[in-house]
C-alpha cells in the first residue's frame, strides 16, 4: 500500500481539513510548507472571485502541493469547481454531497479528487464516479459530523471501495495516526489539532477556549434536526440543544448558528460564537508552530508502530 504522501507529493500522509472561515490560502500554505497538504477552505468564502484570490495566495506563498475544499451544498459550488479547474488546483476535496458531476471536468485540468464521506454506502457509491481516493470522516472530528465513530467507519471503508482511504476525526497524535494506518488507512486528515497552530488565524479566545476543555467539553447541535455539527460547549451550544430537545424549529434554531462560526473565528465570541472543535480538544495544551505538531504527529505513529512490532515479535 502507497503511503499518502506517496500519492500526493508531500512530506507527511497528512491533510490539512478544509475548515471553513478558517483555512484561508495563507493558512494552506503554512500547513503545506510544513509538510501537509495544506487545503483552502471554500466554505467560508462568499464568491469565486475570493476563492481565486486564496488560490493564489497559496501559491505565492509555497511551491508546495495544496487544495481545496468545497462544500457541494454551497451556493456557489458551480462557479467554484469552475475556478479550481482554470487554476489547476492540485487537489480537491468534497463534501456534502456528490461530486460527479465535476469529475470529467476537473480529471481534464489534472486534479486528484477525494471526497469525504461518513458512511462506507457513500463511499462506495461515489467510487464509480471516478474519484481518486476517499476520506473516512469519523464523527468523533469537529464541525459537520456523521454518526459513525472513526474506528468503526474506516475499515469498512477500506474493504467498500479499491481506493486509497484517509482517515480523519479523533486524531490528535502519533498514537491515533498509528491507529488509522493500522485499521487501513493510507494517511490521515487532521483539523482540530491544527487549530492549536501558531499559524492558525482563529482568535486567541478561541485558541484559549481549546487549551481550557476536556475530554468531554464538545456537544453536538442539530443532531435532531439532521444537521449534526460538533463544537465546544458554551452559551450557545447549550441553549441550542436544550431548545431543540424541547421542540424548537429549524427558523427559530438559526437564530442562534447564524453567524455564529465568524463569530467565534473573527471576533474571539466564545459565549454565542460556533466554536468548531472535534473530541480531541482535551489533548491540545499548548500553541506550537504547524510543524511542530506534524512532525510529532508523524514521528510519534512511527515510534509506536515500531513498539508493536517489538511487542509482536517478543
Amino acid at each position: 500500500m502507497k503511503l499518502l504522501n506517496e500519492i500526493l507529493g508531500t512530506k507527511y500522509p497528512i491533510i490539512q481539513g478544509g475548515m471553513a472561515n478558517i483555512a484561508t490560502g495563507e493558512f494552506a500554505a503554512a500547513c503545506s510548507n510544513a509538510g501537509a497538504l495544506g487545503i483552502i477552505g471554500a466554505g467560508g468564502v462568499r464568491s469565486a472571485d475570493d476563492l481565486r484570490g486564496h488560490i493564489r495566495r497559496c501559491r505565492e506563498l509555497t511551491d508546495k502541493p495544496f487544495g481545496v475544499n468545497i462544500m457541494l451544498m454551497h451556493p456557489c459550488a458551480d462557479e467554484f469547481a469552475q475556478v479550481v479547474a482554470e487554476e489547476h488546483v492540485p487537489v480537491v476535496t468534497t463534501g456534502a454531497g456528490n461530486p460527479g458531476k465535476y469529475v470529467a471536468k476537473w480529471k481534464e485540468a489534472g486534479i486528484i479528487i477525494i471526497p469525504v464521506v461518513a458512511a462506507a454506502v457513500l463511499a462506495k457509491h461515489l467510487a464509480k464516479s471516478g474519484v481518486d481516493a476517499i476520506i473516512a470522516e469519523g464523527t468523533e472530528s469537529g464541525g459537520h459530523v456523521g454518526e459513525m465513530a472513526t474506528m468503526a467507519l474506516v475499515p469498512q471503508v477500506v474493504d467498500a471501495v479499491d481506493l486509497p482511504v484517509i482517515a480523519a476525526g479523533g486524531i490528535a497524535d502519533g498514537r491515533q495516526m498509528a491507529a488509522a494506518l493500522a485499521l487501513g488507512a493510507c494517511g490521515v486528515q487532521v483539523g482540530t489539532c491544527l487549530l492549536a497552530s501558531t499559524e492558525c488565524p482563529i482568535h486567541e479566545n478561541y485558541k484559549a477556549a481549546l487549551l481550557k476543555a476536556k475530554d468531554s467539553d464538545t456537544i453536538v447541535t442539530g443532531r435532531i434536526g439532521g444537521t449534526p455539527v460538533r463544537v465546544l460547549k458554551n452559551r450557545m451550544s447549550r441553549e441550542y440543544v436544550r431548545r431543540e430537545k424541547a421542540g424548537a424549529d429549524k427558523m427559530e434554531l438559526e437564530q442562534y448558528t447564524l453567524g455564529s462560526l465568524r463569530r467565534a473565528v473573527f471576533e474571539g465570541d466564545t459565549d454565542t460564537g460556533s466554536l468548531m472543535a472535534g473530541q480531541v480538544s482535551g489533548m491540545l495544551h499548548d500553541i506550537r508552530p504547524a510543524a511542530e505538531i506534524l512532525d510529532e504527529l508523524w514521528t510519534g505513529a512511527q515510534r509506536r508502530i515500531a513498539e508493536i512490532q517489538n511487542l509482536a515479535q517478543a
